[in-house]
């Protein structure tokens, strides 16, 4: 069995990230346990340019370092190039948590003497640390969590639960910056896209219901997501006059903290869910093509939606049957019940 740091090492850990939103905040788990080390050792993290603001919202990290490659670009000697770099901050591990060959090099280059990971795409030179993942847990958060540990040792119980660091002054700006009220009205954040494809966005009628049944009792409703769910958030407004499209608008980490002061999330599988889950917010999370046992949101408030049909979880980016019934007959009253069910706890 490969040995992991011994006890008396403060090295720090070098840790190369996902390149999805919501995986990233999967992987803080696996910053919080490395940092729970005897020596409590420092975590620095390689990542995507546009994860920067998210890694700056987990005190666990020490150092986000950019790697400024798109994804699925090869980009070898870069790759190499950065590693090189990192060679005098003589960590003691690296872990990696894509499963591709491109995303370990900077660990070999950084020759950094115990390299962590899963088998896959030919990396026998790159990590002598391999782990099965098909032994793995089933669960990304699991399965991430596990390279933190020697091969075959449980995993902690309870893990640990990311929690982004939100601010409340962050959250005061961008609504100044936004134009949104700050009256002391509830807010409803919707979060009705999914970078992944259409097979995960619930209909945008369905979340107009929604959003027309809290504006109706007074909320404020804020549609978020990215430059590329502008167009389904302004069919929502549409459907919903007087919700706010903030699709394309914010940063991440205004993102960040307007969902944290939300007293309610709507959202599909999506990164924008696992960072509501990740705030604490009330959440309803919606399900279709795929696995809420895969990815659920990591959030004790969390209601989980999914309708678990015969053809579902399929995985697939576009529904292959072309009727997207996993999502089409999630119907909003479900929706609404599970929303008033969460709304009728305390806070967590």
């Amino acid at each position: 069995m490969t040995r992991l740091p011994t006890s008396n090492s403060n090295a720090a850990v070098l840790v190369v990230g996902p390149a999805w939103v919501g995986d990233m905040v999967l992987a803080q788990s696996l910053f919080m346990a490395l940092r729970a080390r005897p020596g409590q050792p420092a975590v620095d993290v390689i990542a995507p340019p546009w994860s920067m603001p998210l890694l700056a919202r987990m005190p666990e990290v020490r150092e986000a370092i950019s790697l400024p490659v798109a994804h699925g670009e090869r980009a070898l000697r870069r790759r190499w190039a950065l590693g090189r770099r990192l060679r005098d901050r003589q960590y003691r591990q690296g872990i990696v948590l894509p499963r591709s060959a491109k995303a370990a090099l900077p660990l070999r280059a950084a020759g950094i003497p115990l390299r962590t990971g899963f088998r896959g795409e030919l990396r026998f030179a790159l990590l002598n640390d391999l782990r099965d993942r098909k032994q793995a847990a089933y669960r990304t958060v699991d399965r991430f969590l596990s390279l933190g540990f020697a091969a075959g040792e449980p995993l902690p119980d309870p893990i640990p639960i990311p929690r982004l660091a939100a601010s409340v002054e962050g959250a005061h700006d961008a609504r100044v910056a936004l134009d949104l009220a700050e009256d002391g009205s509830p807010v409803l954040a919707l979060c009705p896209g999914a970078e992944y494809g259409p097979a995960k966005r619930w209909p945008a009628e369905y979340y107009a219901d929604i959003a027309r049944r809290r504006l109706q009792q007074g909320w404020q409703v804020w549609l978020l997501g990215s430059d590329k769910d502008r167009a389904i958030c302004q069919s929502i407004r549409d459907r919903a006059q007087g919700a706010a499209v903030l699709a394309g608008r914010t940063s991440l980490a205004q993102a960040i903290d307007l969902l944290a002061v939300a007293d309610l999330v709507v959202s599909n599988d999506s990164g924008l869910m696992h960072i509501a889950a990740a705030t604490g917010t009330r959440l309803v999370a919606l399900y279709g093509s795929s696995d809420p046992d895969y990815t659920p949101p990591m959030n004790p408030q969390a209601r989980i939606l999914s309708l678990g049909l015969d053809c579902s979880p399929c995985f697939q980016r576009e529904c292959p049957l072309g009727h997207l019934n996993c999502l089409r007959q999630l119907d909003p009253d479900r929706v609404h019940l599970a929303a008033e069910e969460l709304l009728q706890q305390e806070p967590g």
